[in-house]
Formats: structure tokens, C-alpha cells, sequence
């Protein structure tokens, strides 16, 4: 029997987008496969290789503060008729994510403005796995990164795409990442994360401008 599970799979125009992941790297099978989901679907939906910056971060519990801090940045970033107040240089050479641009610190070399992407985010995919484990950890993380996360979209009114992880056991993960031990491997959920963004990007970006289609 297929799942009833998940939206209608609307797939909208994402050229015009910028959209960054930010990912923790615990439990780090699992999350490779999720950013790849979820970049693959950002390609599909044509966002531009150069339009999806990835930074990661050592656990899910510091997420909230990095997808805050990352917005923040990206509009310091746009404000700036210099390229780059922070000195952030997009270096697509050493990324892990099939050469896409990571944010690399270079603060002795002053980027090339027009070689940088630099219009604000227009969504961001937090990308983080929590397995349950034997003590309260993983009900505490859970609960503060969801609330955490929650209100950094509704703060700065950027989207801010779930998409934390929570499973009870190592199965459970793996097959949420479209790569379980069975014969059925599951589904990968970065890809629907992928679609989401795009998705709540465009319609943000019309309900700003007062257009409901």
C-alpha cells in the first residue's frame, strides 16, 4: 500500500532563488544523503548551482543560531556595494556538495563583486538528525530546535524549512534518508525539503508584493 503521506508535489520556478542549507554533521550517513536530496531537488526546480550555499555545523542543537545568523549575513551581504563586508568568498573548488559554492572565510582577500552571489536568502533548509538514545537528550534538543527554528522564520520572515530528523532508532533515519539497510531503502525527505523551499520562497516573495495567486 503507498503512503498517504506528503504534499501534492507542486514544483515551482526557482531560478530567480537564492536558498541556503545549513546541516549539522552529526550522524553524518545520514546526513549526506539528505543535503544531496535536497540539493539534487533544488537543481531540478532550476535554482542555480551558484544560488545554493551549504554551511554546516557540528549538532543539531546549534541550527537555529546558524540559520539566524546566516540570514543576517546574507542581507549584510547585499547591503554592501563592496561585495562583502565579512570578507566571505564563495570558493565552489573545495565544496563536498558536487562543487557548489560554500562560504569560506578569506578575510585577506577582497571577493570580486560581480563573480558573488549576493541577494538575500530566500528560504534555508536546516538539515539535522537526532536518533533517541537512553537518556533525555534527544526529547530536549528535539523540543528547543523545533521552537528555536520556528521562530527565526516567523522573526526575520524567511522560511525556514524543517528539516530536523527525529527518530527513534537507526532504521528509522536511514530510511528517512532514502537509504535503508532493507530492500526498501525508503524515501529521501531532503527532496521534499528541497521542494518546500522553493515552494514557501516564491510564495512569500508574492505575498510580500500583495499578490495571492
Amino acid at each position: 500500500m503507498s503512503s498517504i503521506k506528503g504534499p501534492s508535489a507542486n514544483q515551482y520556478d526557482g531560478s530567480a532563488l537564492r536558498i541556503a542549507i545549513v546541516h549539522a554533521r552529526w550522524n553524518e550517513t545520514v546526513i549526506d544523503a539528505l543535503v544531496d536530496g535536497a540539493v539534487s531537488k533544488l537543481r531540478k526546480c532550476g535554482v542555480k548551482d551558484t544560488n545554493i550555499v551549504v554551511q554546516s555545523v557540528p549538532g543539531s542543537f546549534e541550527l537555529p543560531l546558524a540559520c539566524s545568523k546566516v540570514i543576517a549575513g546574507s542581507r549584510v551581504q547585499h547591503g554592501s556595494s563592496a561585495g562583502d563586508l565579512l570578507g566571505l568568498n564563495f570558493d565552489s573548488s573545495t565544496s563536498p556538495r558536487n562543487k557548489l559554492p560554500i562560504v569560506t572565510s578569506t578575510f585577506n582577500i577582497a571577493p570580486t563583486s560581480n563573480l558573488v552571489p549576493n541577494a538575500p536568502f530566500d528560504a534555508v533548509i536546516a538539515i539535522g538528525v537526532l536518533i533517541k538514545g537512553s537518556t533525555m537528550h534527544f526529547e530536549y534538543i528535539c523540543d528547543s530546535v523545533s521552537h528555536a527554528l520556528m521562530k527565526i522564520q516567523v522573526d526575520t520572515g524567511v522560511p525556514v524549512i524543517f528539516g530536523v530528523l527525529t527518530a527513534l532508532t537507526d532504521d528509522q533515519a536511514l530510511e528517512r534518508a532514502g537509504i535503508g539497510r532493507g530492500e526498501n531503502k525508503g524515501h529521501n525527505h531532503g527532496e521534499d525539503w528541497g521542494l518546500a523551499a522553493v515552494e514557501m520562497a516564491t510564495h512569500c516573495g508574492h505575498w510580500a508584493e500583495g499578490r495571492f495567486l
